[in-house]
């Protein structure tokens, strides 16, 4: 298999910020730096203003990282007759626009820090003089209304009769004559200019899609972090509370465990189902719960009687992670729904077996993928909503142990309460992957599925410091 047999899945089209941040950390993971990033960048936009043959460039920057994209372009602009960079003097800075600034101290270049509308008015003759200014004020990082001194740079921009480049994506407000965004547009009509990241950066999971997870305000209360019901057990005794626990270790608040199956463990909510195994006797509890639950995970340890409380159970779900003995046809579907099989679980659902090589599986579980997303366990994931396609590398031929998919579609449920499917099921399949490495290097094949839980949160809340 060659990178060049993946180009296929690559998405095409306007990217998001968030999607695009976490392509920008994946690249940084695999080895392609964030300052050599922007160095990509701001030559780019250095061409693209030399294109339209200035001798006088006025340059807007802001804090972060788009910023340090406009002060790389005036590196390379320095041999011209005059080029001035103006940057506010107010705010943190991120580390690698503060380098790019380190750097303009020592160029041919003209710097104006600013901090209000008055010091933006004192270089109004930098505006009408320039023949091209660069927008590189607030990027993809815009929110919000756009405050001083922004505010007035952007007013003095569009009442000079200088042409504009935005950088990535135009500061809001501001008139762009051309719009240059780096990797995918970030905007419609935004010209795209490729800065050299890895394809598997945006094919792959990795550390980037971490970003993705939302952070918890210091305002938080109890339940903010989700509530999720996990229903299984009877047949076989401990998945569904591998899978709680997993569902906690992730970061949700609350997790019920709907079960004829008791293990004492004391930070689940036990709701006990009486019998030996899950019947339609059960149903006006099991839908009672679910009623008040944000994302329900069933099948783990199900056995194969309980397919039609499983059926009811999803058309009552909002969302809803099915696994295991849940993976059968009928093929339940809630409002919105992940499936995690392994390859057995995977035939049986969608009537093929999954290829070996990694294209063709792709397409297989991209084929299946037609009422929610598809997440196949192997020692590569393949995870597809029918649209989309990423694949996971994480983890060990160590867990193969049993346990360790119970535990994966706990994860995803709780991230599937703050996260799309298909982004919950991405980001579950990195952190389980990466528990499982984790707890396999002490362990080697010896380790368990219980072993993994008290690395998820190592993995998947530590936030890397920004660049």
């Amino acid at each position: 298999m060659t990178t060049n047999d993946m180009r296929e899945f690559l998405e095409t089209g306007v990217i998001d910020a968030g999607r695009m941040k976490a392509v920008e950390g994946n690249a940084v993971a695999l080895g392609y730096p964030s300052l050599l990033m922007m160095e990509s960048a701001g030559r780019a936009v250095a061409d693209a203003a030399l294109a339209r043959s200035p001798s006088r460039v006025l340059i807007l920057c802001g804090r972060g990282n788009n910023g340090g994209d406009g002060m790389v372009a005036a590196r390379y602009l320095q041999h011209l007759d005059s080029v001035d960079v103006v940057y506010p003097d107010c705010g943190s800075t991120t580390a690698s626009a503060a380098a790019q600034l380190a750097l303009l101290r020592h160029c041919s270049v003209a710097l104006h820090p600013v901090r209000c509308a008055a010091d933006v008015e004192a270089l109004s003759r930098l505006f009408d003089d320039a023949d091209i200014i660069v927008d590189s004020m607030l990027g993809t990082g815009a929110w919000g209304t756009v405050r001083e001194p922004f505010a007035s740079l952007v007013t003095r921009a569009n009442v000079s009769g200088s042409p504009v480049v935005a950088v990535d994506t135009p500061t809001p407000g501001i008139r762009a004559a051309e719009i240059l965004s780096f990797h995918r547009p970030k905007v419609e009509g935004a010209d795209v200019t490729d800065i050299g990241i890895p394809l598997e950066a945006e094919i792959f999971t990795g550390p980037g899609d971490l970003t993705l997870v939302p952070s918890r305000s210091s305002q938080a209360h109890k339940g903010v972090g989700g509530e999720v019901l996990v229903v299984g057990g009877g047949p076989y005794q401990g998945a569904p509370y591998i899978a709680a626990m997993g569902a906690l270790r992730a970061g949700a608040d609350i997790v019920r465990v709907a079960s004829p199956a008791y293990v004492p463990m004391p930070d689940l909510i036990y709701e006990r189902l009486e019998g030996s195994t899950i019947t339609a006797d059960h149903l006006e509890m099991i839908l009672s719960l679910v009623d008040r639950t944000d994302v329900v995970v069933c099948g783990m340890g199900l056995g194969k009687e309980s397919h039609d409380v499983v059926l009811a159970i999803a058309e009552a779900a909002k969302r809803a992670v099915f696994d295991a003995d849940a993976l059968a046809r009928p093929l339940p579907a809630a409002r919105e729904t992940i499936y995690t099989p392994h390859a057995g679980e995977f035939a049986r659902i969608a009537g093929t077996e999954p290829p070996a090589d990694l294209a063709a599986r792709g397409r297989c579980v991209k084929a299946a993928a037609k009422t929610g997303t598809v997440l196949l366990k192997g020692p590569v994931d393949v995870v597809s909503d029918g649209s989309r396609v990423r694949f996971n590398r994480t983890g060990t031929p160590a867990m193969t142990t049993g346990g360790t998919g119970d535990l994966l579609a706990g994860i995803a449920g709780a991230l599937f309460c703050h996260l799309p499917a298909f982004e919950a099921a991405c980001v579950a399949a990195y952190v389980n992957g990466s528990a499982g490495m984790l707890a396999a290097e002490g362990r080697g094949n010896g380790m368990l599925a219980t072993d993994m839980p008290d690395h998820i949160p190592e993995i998947l809340f530590r936030r890397p410091a920004p660049e």
